[in-house]
């Protein structure tokens, strides 16, 4: 069966927007606070006396992510951890903090299509 990812091309575009939206989400919406509502919700899950610090830390993780993703080293590895990481942001956001999200119903759909991509990445080999 052939995979839409083992495309060469589709397999690096799908590198990059998942690299991209670990590095945005890390370095804009928090280590920079472009977001604030991202360290609000660090702040009702983890606490206040922590939150600035925490959402800075989770921020440098989130980059580091994204750059594991860029450099394409076990992508299966890789996948598990974000995934890991998804829901487990996710279940602790929607339980703690559902008031300041956006829209728990659409973040939980987009974070499911945004897993399947991950997946469908870290599961093709593209053919060269």
């Amino acid at each position: 069966m052939t995979l839409v990812l083992e495309s060469p091309t589709i397999h690096t575009l799908a590198q990059i927007a998942i690299g991209g939206v670990w590095v945005f989400h890390g370095l804009y919406s928090k280590v920079l606070n472009g977001i604030p509502r991202h360290r609000q919700i660090v702040e009702r899950v983890l606490g206040k006396n922590v939150g600035h610090s925490a959402t800075i830390a989770i921020g440098i993780l989130e980059v580091l992510l994204g750059i594991w993703v860029f450099s394409g080293w076990q992508r299966v590895g890789c996948a598990v951890v974000q995934m890991l990481a998804i829901v487990g942001m996710n279940t602790l956001e929607i339980i703690l903090a559902a008031d300041l999200l956006i829209s728990a119903v659409g973040m939980a759909f987009l974070n499911l299509g945004f897993l399947t991509l991950v997946w469908l990445w870290a599961m093709s080999v593209p053919k060269y």
